[in-house]
């Protein structure tokens, strides 16, 4: 196997990994012993659960977080240099995609080091397939403002992109803190500008529904702690 930057998918809560990941994957995986990782211990149950034949203590991870500087990860990157391959696992979906991982690939890509994305779930694109919403112009724009206000005007700019450019507009937010911005779209959104919720994407409790946001004000669901995405169309 050609050296190289394997960025690696993981399973959205906790499906069966043979559901949704190839298994070319476990075949890379295999290759791989050096991880550059969000959390160690999640990593390595991963794994454990995905290649049993690995020994996971002769595996070598680096972590991963918004305190990590630039110089360690090219430091991370050294195997490359050597001719060995790295992996990137992170917490959950697709590496680099509303993730860490995306600055090491971007020093990746700076040291002209050859980066391969595995196959696997993306729920911002699986919510974004099973919405009915425009999967040819979209948008993803993370977690809204805390600041009620600015929250207010950022649901409205966004809600206006719907009408003026034809564009799906995709968010998230802190799980805790989901039935409060179901109120806030309820309250600040046009009544018959559509609303779709996706949470536990691949998982047992899958919970897609997209309706006018007037009918959400009385059939919305109890959120609280799920992680979940909103889309929001015309």
């Amino acid at each position: 196997m050609k050296p190289a930057l394997f960025l690696i998918p993981v399973t959205l809560g906790e499906t069966e990994h043979r559901k949704v990941l190839p298994e070319y994957n476990r075949e890379v995986i295999l290759h791989i012993r050096h991880f550059i990782v969000e959390n160690v211990r999640t990593a390595r149950r991963f794994l454990k659960k995905t290649a049993p034949s690995m020994v996971i203590d002769e595996l070598q991870f680096y972590e991963l977080n918004k305190h990590t500087s630039p110089e360690q990860v090219s430091d991370y990157l050294a195997p490359l240099a050597r001719g060995e391959s790295v992996g990137v696992i992170s917490e959950a979906g697709c590496p680099a995609i509303a993730d860490p991982g995306a600055d090491v690939v971007a020093i990746a890509q700076r040291k002209q080091y050859q980066v391969v994305p595995l196959v696997g779930p993306s729920s911002i694109l699986m919510a974004l397939m099973a919405s009915g919403f425009n999967g040819q112009c979209f948008a993803f724009h993370g977690y809204l403002p805390i600041d009620a206000s600015a929250r207010a005007e950022r649901i409205k700019a966004l809600e206006s992109r719907i009408y003026t450019e034809n564009q799906t507009q995709l968010f998230i937010e802190t799980p805790y803190r989901n039935n409060k911005l179901m109120e806030d779209l309820v309250r600040i959104c046009r009544p018959a500008t559509k609303l779709c919720v996706a949470a536990g994407i691949t998982c047992e409790d899958e919970y897609i529904r997209t309706r006018p946001v007037k009918e959400w004000a009385d059939r919305a669901s109890d959120l609280n702690k799920k992680p979940a995405l909103f889309l929001l169309y015309k």
